[in-house]
């Protein structure tokens, strides 16, 4: 999509100059707005033509019966899915009593665009209707990232060349007809229906509905109220039914003539809360977003995103089209959990209702490792989600027969809903995943209350599910069998090495803040004996070598499967998890995407650079990225070893996973954790960056074609610029008391007083191995060649 010369390559926005309905639903998700609490697909204000109409509120949920030809014992028995709730974006137009449609009369122009800093979206159109009327039509809509229950739309219509008779129906609506079904598992339940209509109201220009889900039993309230401008004879009329409000006016205009109409709208929902309290909720949130006015609502939104680049912010020199997929990605990730409270940070944010709207440990690994240093309280807030649902994760823990807390690897409320015990169950990795963002987050915000409870009461239920799970054996090693990795090919192993490395981690960090705060563990019953334990088991943790190949094994006797027959597999096959069954997968030596490469990076300190290097070489050649996770990973560890150009190839796949609709699935709502890599990719790759001992360490090196990286970060209250360039990297702070870090093995404070500059050798900068590793045929990703121009190319 972005290569086509409607999308425009600029540094803060996504422009589209021109509309094509045949890639409607796509741009719907690019152009979606969100705050973490509600989501806004990006229709067109009219509401037709569309491809997937989309409305969401973070957490709203249906339930459905999940059925099996045989049952087995803990099977999930019902699946929670996202429901599209009241759609309060409609603005339908009528022109001399013809409707806008696009499809229809004459479209002389049509831009929509996406701004990164403002924080709206905007489109201009220009349309003569089938009886030549002309008409101007400009509308900005925002998703208020300050008031959290507000979105707002500005919409305005100007007579061109005749007098036109107009009316405008703003309106809200329930249960708006689903798409068509998909046979693509990726792709959301269609939920017919879902809402059902507790009341509505009307008074003036305002309307309201509160609907009830019919299994969930969730109650959702939805208001809209308007400022209208126009000439003296504009009417208003209001009215109010089960499932549709809707604002009419109408006026006459004369060329040069505008109608102006400002919508403000407010959500709520509870599981618990009484329709009384909802409604209450929803006026005031009405009213403060009345009083603080359109121009007030666009001034919060741009000071909330200048801070935001001031702390998150990445600069790319030599290639424009990364630079505009890295501030896109970047705007998305923190749409996705800005303000969603404590609630999860589902697959595709609130863009789409692919994956059922549920949560992943994407959003740990990914997700909140960019917004632990750009945004860290929307992590405390994730976080203290899982922590909600603690109860529901030790009574899975329970039901299977182990201690403390296994949390789910999909979900929407905290309770498993997968229907696929090998992938959803066996998944134990997620335990350690919510761990390590605990750890990440504690040691990069320096958060003691936080980690006092909320991550301490984490650390030690993950940390005894470990040791239930694990055995020790004769020879002294902890073994975790059974399990699945990341790697989604490779189900129920012996010894994932990253489960196990990642368990480690997890058991040690419990141990230390176990005993960092006595008083808290004696509340947990964590004795001193449980934590010697943890220690034991983490010290003997079993790591798979292969002495033969000099490589690790991802899992115990991985390399001993036979390779999958890559030579006869043909494109049209990828992804292969959707033309061969998985028993033939799980069987061969094939991945779905980066698991050891994973713990290279997260557990780094486990590999030497030659064991980085050895492993990567080998795994390269198994690895197929039928999942959008894999590509960052491969990234950054591509770069430490010294692939650059590889790593460069990479990066660009991550950063345009969506913005070129790579796995033929951003209909359905973006990838937001491949949108994360970008950022991951760039940080963590080029710019080097590790935790280590409580403090960063940044080892920077560049591809060609990128001739300069900048980028911000917060680390422990201190806002951070690093800049790179083939000859030198500067550190500087731009806010906070001086900070020790790392550059490469050299210890340095940084300061607000000046940048500490150093000079990249040959060896740093350029660093390069003398042949590239091969991937798997036809899974070779597409060379990155760039000018410093606007004009992008890449090599077949």
């Amino acid at each position: 999509m972005i290569q086509h010369p409607a999308f425009t390559i600029e540094p803060w926005c996504l422009r589209e100059t021109e509309l094509n309905l045949n890639i409607l639903a796509q741009t719907e998700s690019l152009f979606a707005l969100s705050n973490g609490h509600i989501g806004w697909r990006g229709n067109l204000d009219e509401g037709d033509p569309y491809g997937l109409s989309g409305s969401y509120l973070n957490g709203v949920h249906e339930l459905r019966p999940l059925s099996y030809a045989e049952a087995g014992y803990s099977y999930s028995e019902r699946d929670q899915v996202v429901v599209n709730v009241t759609d309060g974006k409609l603005i339908r137009l009528l022109v001399d009593d013809e409707p806008f449609d696009v499809r229809y009369g004459e479209l002389h122009s049509h831009e929509r665009v996406l701004d990164f800093r403002a924080g709206v979206l905007d489109r201009r159109v220009e349309w003569s209707s089938p009886s030549d009327r002309r008409v101007r039509i400009a509308s900005t809509r925002l998703v208020s990232l300050v008031q959290r229950s507000v979105a707002a739309i500005r919409y305005e219509i100007e007579a061109v060349d005749h007098e036109v008779r107009v009316v405008v129906q703003s309106e809200l609506v329930t249960n708006e007809p689903p798409p068509p079904p998909s046979g693509d598992p990726r792709v959301s339940a269609v939920l017919d229906s879902s809402l059902q209509a507790v009341g509505y109201a009307n008074e003036g220009t305002r309307c309201e509905l509160v609907h009830h889900t019919k299994h969930s039993e969730i109650t959702v309230a939805a208001a809209m109220d308007h400022e209208v401008e126009g000439p003296d004879s504009t009417e208003v009329v209001a009215e109010c039914s089960d499932d549709l409000g809707r604002l009419t006016v109408a006026v006459t205009l004369e060329p040069g003539e505008c109608l102006t109409i400002v919508k403000y709208v407010t959500y709520g929902w509870s599981a618990t809360r009484s329709e009384k309290a909802l409604r209450d909720q929803i006026d005031a949130a009405l009213l403060v977003a009345s009083r603080t006015g359109w121009e007030g609502l666009l001034a919060e939104q741009r000071k909330f995103l200048e801070d935001f680049w001031d702390r998150a912010d990445v600069e790319v020199d030599g290639d424009d089209e990364i630079q505009q997929a890295a501030r896109f990605s970047l705007f998305h990730v923190l749409q996705s959990g800005a303000r969603g409270g404590r609630r999860a940070i589902p697959g595709k944010g609130l863009t789409g209702p692919g994956y059922d709207g549920h949560a992943f440990w994407d959003s740990e690994t990914f997700v909140l490792s960019v917004l632990t240093y750009t945004m860290p309280d929307a992590v405390a807030h994730a976080l203290s989600w899982r922590h909600d649902t603690l109860a529901s994760a030790k009574a899975r823990a329970s039901n299977l027969g182990l201690k403390g807390a296994l949390f789910p690897w999909r979900t929407i409320t905290g309770a498993a809903c997968s229907a696929y015990w090998p992938a959803g169950v066996a998944a134990f990795h997620v335990n350690a995943d919510i761990a390590d963002a605990v750890i990440r987050y504690v040691k990069a915000s320096a958060d003691e209350k936080f980690e006092r409870g909320v991550g301490l009461e984490l650390l030690s239920e993950t940390a005894r599910l470990w040791y239930s799970l694990g055995h020790f054996v004769r020879d002294g090693g902890f073994r975790i069998d059974g399990v699945t990795g990341p790697d989604e090919y490779s189900a129920i192993s012996d010894n994932n090495i990253y489960t196990n490395l990642m368990a480690q981690r997890n058991l040690r960090a419990a141990a230390d803040v176990a005993e960092r705060y006595c008083e808290s563990s004696r509340a947990l019953e964590i004795e001193e004996a449980e934590i010697l334990e943890w220690r034991r088991a983490a010290d003997a943790v079993v790591i798979p070598f292969d002495a033969v190949l000099g490589v690790h094994s991802q899992s115990e006797r991985f390399t001993d499967h036979q390779v999958w027959d890559f030579a006869t597999t043909s494109k049209e096959q990828y992804p292969l998890f959707l033309n061969f069954p998985y028993f033939d997968l799980y069987r061969k030596q094939v991945i779905k995407q980066a698991d050891l490469v994973l713990a290279m990076y997260l557990r780094g300190d486990a590999f030497t650079l030659e064991q980085k290097r050895r492993n990567f070489e080998y795994y390269e050649k198994l690895t197929v990225r039928d999942s959008s996770l894999s590509v960052c990973c491969q990234a950054i560890i591509a770069a430490e070893v010294g692939y650059l150009a590889l790593a460069y190839d990479y990066l660009a796949e991550a950063a345009l996973m969506d913005l070129e609709d790579l796995e033929h699935d951003t209909r359905d709502g973006l990838h937001v954790a491949s949108l994360a890599g970008t950022w991951i990719a760039l940080v963590a790759g080029f710019g080097g960056m590790r935790e280590s001992n409580d403090t960063l360490t940044f080892a920077p090196r560049l591809p060609e074609g990128i001739t300069r990286l900048a980028f911000n970060m917060e680390f422990r209250g201190r806002r951070l610029r690093v800049e790179v360039t083939p000859s030198m990297v500067s550190y500087v702070l731009t806010h906070g008391d001086d900070l020790e870090l790392f550059h490469f093995d050299r210890a340095m404070t940084v300061s607000t007083s000046g940048p500490t500059v150093f000079t990249l050798t040959h060896d740093h900068s350029r660093q390069s191995t003398p042949s590239m590793p091969s991937q798997p045929f036809g899974r070779t990703p597409r060379h990155r060649v760039t000018t410093s121009s606007h004009e992008q190319q890449e090599a077949p």
